[in-house]
């Protein structure tokens, strides 16, 4: 009787450890709630300067009839309500009005500088010129999408720009003299919707 006794407990025992062991792995198992903070808002971006009333800039072309690019200054005219560009002799070269401008954003290219040009042409043992392929530089752009009042053709034309700071100025100082609404990292005019009869 004594062995049974035992046996019965020894099976209970057993019985009873695994019974707690798939309890465990069942609650490990089981989906949890988590407690989710509310989500932060992005902090908010620091307005950037007013810009000067003249901007040195690199005209890149797209206004029909200007195709030479060419380094000159960008002239806010609020006066006459536009953009104008003009060359190295101060001679206006072109001008936007800003009620033809459909969209203004930033933009940023990487490319390899004059140096690492020169460089990477220069043979070197051990392939010492690939260096001058690691050369490069962030070049800054303002874009412009317009409506050219002239030729009622739509275009997009570029101007590069010094750095990110004067980038971000001329674009904030654009928009609000064009009257434009902040869309993401550009600016827009949005088409006034039709009236419902």
């Amino acid at each position: 009787m004594r062995v049974s006794v035992l046996q019965r407990g020894a099976r209970f025992l057993c019985a009873a450890i695994t019974v707690a062991a798939f309890a465990a792995a069942a609650e490990a198992q089981r989906a949890r709630t988590v407690a989710t903070p509310a989500p932060t808002p992005p902090p908010a971006a620091a307005a950037a300067a007013p810009a000067p009333a003249s901007v040195t800039a690199k005209y890149e072309g797209g206004v029909t009839g200007y195709m030479k690019r060419q380094t000159g200054t960008l002239f806010f005219d609020d006066g006459a309500g536009r953009l104008v560009f003009k060359d190295k002799y101060q001679r206006e070269y072109f001008s936007l009005p800003y009620k033809s401008f459909a969209a203004l954003w930033g933009d940023t290219k990487a490319a390899r500088t004059k140096t690492g040009s020169v460089v990477s042409s220069i043979p070197m043992p051990y392939g010492a010129n690939m260096l001058g392929l690691l050369m490069r530089e962030k070049r800054r752009y303002l874009v412009v999408q317009f409506d050219d009042p002239d030729t009622k053709i739509g275009g997009v034309t570029s101007f590069k720009l010094e750095n990110k700071e004067t980038l971000a100025s001329v674009l904030s100082t654009l928009a609000q003299k064009a009257g434009m609404t902040a869309r993401g990292e550009a600016y827009i005019r949005p088409t006034p919707t039709a009236s419902k009869p």
